[in-house]
């Protein structure tokens, strides 16, 4: 089970995130990577607190850049993918 999470949070890290440049898919990839985050949170960073580990003092990273991402995944769930997005384009053709 730990391996195929590992392959799962890799595909959505890496194609997700291809995706989100191009605008393919954007709001599925955004919110799946949102998810993703929460879950790195939970699982990994929480114990460390909340700021980054700059001084090399703490044990692990802090949750800051985690929640950074969460914060513009969801804003482009609400958002889309903008008028140059594939997504855009595709829809343009489809109506």
């Amino acid at each position: 089970v730990p391996f195929i999470v590992a392959v799962l949070v890799i595909a959505a890290e890496s194609l997700g995130t291809l995706s989100i440049i191009l605008g393919f898919l954007t709001r599925f990839c955004a919110a799946s990577l949102a998810l993703v985050m929460a879950g790195a949170i939970t699982m990994a960073h929480a114990g460390n607190g909340f700021f980054m580990n700059w001084t090399g003092q703490q044990q692990g990273e802090g949750f800051e850049y985690h929640l950074l991402v969460i914060g513009l995944a969801l804003a482009l769930v609400v958002s889309g993918g903008g008028r140059f997005s594939v997504d855009q384009k595709l829809s343009e053709k489809l109506s």
